[in-house]
C-alpha cells in the first residue's frame, strides 16, 4: 500500500474485468439465441397461391 491512488486504480480495473467478462459472454451469447428463436417461428413459405383475391390484385396492378 505504497500508493492508495494507485492501489485504487487496480481495484477498479479488477473490477470492470469481473463485469466486463460476463457482458462480453451475454453479447456474444444472446444475438445468437434470439436469431434461433426468430428462425424457429417463422412458418416455411409455400409460395403465392392461386386465389381470387390474388387474380384481382393482378388484374388492379396492371398497366
Amino acid at each position: 500500500m505504497d500508493n492508495p491512488k494507485r492501489e485504487n486504480s487496480r481495484r477498479r480495473f479488477l473490477q470492470m474485468a469481473a463485469a466486463a467478462a460476463p457482458a462480453a459472454v451475454a453479447m456474444t451469447v444472446a444475438p445468437n439465441a434470439a436469431a434461433e428463436a426468430v428462425r424457429k417461428d417463422v412458418p416455411k413459405s409455400r409460395g403465392l397461391r392461386d386465389t381470387e383475391h390474388t387474380r384481382k390484385y393482378f388484374e388492379s396492378a396492371r398497366f
